[in-house]
């Protein structure tokens, strides 16, 4: 079948307003958001339901035309783009954007997988209901997205990841048939629970097409505090004083070493230190309450006066209002903003150890980067309560437009295998997609590998469902890639 055949039979199942094919219009579709990860595409398919998905995946299947499913594309490892040469159409949920209905007393909301992230949060508040995940690109990223990579966000210490938010899914397979499991049910011992094969997997498995997800009481009542810390082993302990204080009222406790502060206080207009004096390391705790008042207020006042009382904390501050809150939460969420500002290379992982070894991990990981690269700048932040750190770097003298300098990998190499020495993970909530695929055959176990081959082998037979994302080649390598010439500029901007 001719290119031009394909297209025209896409169009007879989607319509004109749901094929692209000019290249002005294809362009916003190829490029990931940090402007790392570019390919090319002959259409871009946006279908209005799952019968459309279904039919356009029935007929990439029958030609065995590769498809690359994308959400608002705003993922940091390439997941939603094609490759350079990969001939993939880009099937795109954007037009399945509808809430499909609240179901307030079973704490359950229904949507499609094109449905913005910010407004499914907000279709619950108006069910006096919290739908917890949040993150910075809540306003464009989709929940189709969220779901095929996992997301993480500021929320995880109480509410988990999400796939701990989803009940049910809607899924197109590789073949076009539709697996409907669309169920609100929070007990289901009827078998393999199917939906956790296809959150996580970047679209490689099948296109998830709707969910069901869980919701939560509304908190009518928060209280957010910014702490200055002598060290990560003091905000361990403060971590632990907080929940034994507080209980499951913490809902966010996030790390955030000095570095990052003065980047942002460099970077971002209208932010300030919110203490007098410098510190080498902060968190930024918060709480949250099904009661209105303030009575959460006194409890964080009153585990931060312990907190002093013990040495774990020098300096704090607590938000008198939303604004107040929401400047302290600016500081968090412009790091990486601020970061991109620089003009030297940053070295960018997502990484995680037990919430245990965090310290640990940090002392070794800035004494090794020490001593191999004087001088080196290490930006991290992130969420302590889950072990999930945010590990950047800037090196003296590297800058971006140095070819040499997107290309080392010598300072992930370093994070990484400290990483293994704890036991932990090189990717904690961005995903793999086309960055990662290395450090998968370097880091990942065998047997691991190969389940997860057997498994894609098995519902996605012909290949035609990502290619080239999340598993590495027979031999070790991306698609196309080899040991002496790995694309590891990929991963840092």
């Amino acid at each position: 079948m001719t290119a031009h055949t394909l297209i025209e039979r896409l169009a007879a199942i989607v319509g004109p307003p749901g094929l692209l094919t000019d290249p002005g219009d294809l362009e916003p579709y190829t490029v990931d958001w940090r402007g790392v990860h570019r390919g090319a595409t002959p259409a871009v398919v946006r279908p209005a339901n799952a019968a459309e998905v279904a039919a356009v995946v029935k007929l990439c299947a029958e030609t065995r035309t590769p498809i690359v499913p994308q959400g608002g594309n705003t993922g940091m490892c390439g997941a939603s783009v094609p490759r350079e040469k990969g001939g993939e159409i880009v099937l795109s949920l954007a037009r399945m954007n509808r809430i499909l209905g609240v179901d307030a007393l079973n704490n359950t909301l229904s949507v499609e997988a094109g449905c913005i992230l910010a407004n499914i949060q907000q279709a619950a508040r108006e069910a006096s209901r919290l739908f917890p995940l949040s993150l910075g690109a809540e306003g464009s990223c989709q929940i189709g997205g969220n779901l095929s990579t996992n997301a993480g966000g500021v929320n995880v210490l109480r509410y988990g990841n999400t796939r701990d938010l989803v009940l049910g899914l809607e899924v197109v397979l590789p073949d076009g048939r539709i697996w409907d499991g669309m169920r609100g049910l929070r007990k289901d011992n009827t078998g393999y629970d199917l939906k956790q094969i296809f959150i996580g997997a970047e679209g490689t498995l099948g296109v998830i097409t709707a969910a069901v997800l869980k919701l939560f009481p509304l908190p009518r009542s928060g209280a957010t505090a910014w702490a200055a810390v002598p060290s990560p082993e003091a905000a361990l302990e403060l971590l632990a004083l907080l929940r034994s204080h507080c209980g499951d009222k913490m809902t966010a406790f996030e790390l955030i070493s000095r570095n990052c502060l003065d980047l942002v206080l460099r970077h971002i207009p209208g932010t300030r230190d919110p203490l007098p004096a410098p510190h080498g390391w902060y968190v930024l705790a918060e709480l949250g309450d099904v009661r209105e008042g303030g009575a959460i207020r006194a409890e964080l006042e009153g585990a931060l006066g312990a907190a002093m009382e013990r040495g774990l904390a020098s300096d704090a501050v607590i938000a008198e209002n939303a604004g107040q809150s929401q400047g302290l939460w600016k500081l968090r969420e412009t790091i990486p903003e601020a970061a991109r500002a620089e003009p030297g290379m940053l070295y960018r992982h997502d990484i995680a150890v037990a919430v245990s070894r965090v310290p640990a991990f940090i002392a070794e990981a800035q004494a090794a980067l020490q001593a191999r690269f004087p001088g080196i700048d290490v930006i991290c932040f992130g969420h302590l309560g889950d072990g999930n750190l945010h590990y950047n770097a800037f090196v003296p003298g590297r800058l971006r437009a140095d070819a040499a300098a997107r290309e080392a990998n010598d300072v992930t190499q370093c994070v990484f295998d400290i990483v293994a020495r704890h036991h932990g993970s090189f990717s904690a909530e961005h995903g793999i997609g086309q960055s990662k695929l290395l450090e998968m055959s370097r880091y990942k176990a065998g047997v691991e590998l190969e389940m997860m081959r057997a498994l894609k082998a098995t519902f996605d037979p012909l290949g035609i469902m990502n290619p080239g994302k999340v598993l590495p080649d027979e031999s070790g390598n991306g698609p196309g890639r080899t040991e002496a010439t790995p694309a590891l500029a990929d991963r840092y901007r």
